[in-house]
């Protein structure tokens, strides 16, 4: 039972879109549920989102070769759900209010490292976008559904 409201964690999405118009998806290291997400992270203090996001696509990737086409207007939150609440991101953290850009990928697959210094997938694969809200974790599904439904027009 909760006794104190936890603060959101601010964070920087990233909808990866191949040419195909296809998003890259990935599964964490550190879960054994069968999800996917979209490259994520928290937005380090005295940067903005956007440069959060760039920098996030990297770290997480490896890859450079991408610009930003988009902007979700307002921020997203989610809440952790009872059996995560005040253990993840050390307890500081109720959920994440999420500031998402799409990105336009100019390289091949080839450009694709997940094997980076602090890795956090296992795997990766490009994916449909109206499929991404059967791919992420419940307490995620609605935040990919209005990405997925804002952005269907840049997959076609």
């Amino acid at each position: 039972m909760m006794t104190e409201k936890l603060p959101y964690r601010p964070c920087a999405g990233i909808m990866l879109l191949n040419q195909q118009g296809q998003v890259f998806v990935a599964k964490r290291i550190d879960t054994d549920v069968e999800a996917w997400q979209m490259p994520q992270g928290g937005i380090d203090v005295g940067e903005d989102a956007k440069g959060a996001a760039v920098r996030e696509l990297e770290e997480e990737t490896g890859i450079k070769n991408a610009t930003i086409i988009a902007e979700f207007e307002d921020w997203l939150t989610y809440d952790l759900p009872d059996d995560l609440y005040g253990k993840v991101w050390k307890g500081r953290y109720g959920g994440q209010t999420m500031k998402w850009y799409v990105m336009r990928f100019h390289g091949n697959d080839s450009d694709v490292n997940i094997e980076t210094e602090h890795a956090e997938f296992s795997t990766w694969k490009w994916a449909n976008m109206a499929d991404l809200p059967s791919l992420i974790v419940p307490f995620k599904k609605d935040i990919y559904k209005t990405l997925a439904d804002k952005f269907a027009y840049l997959a076609e």
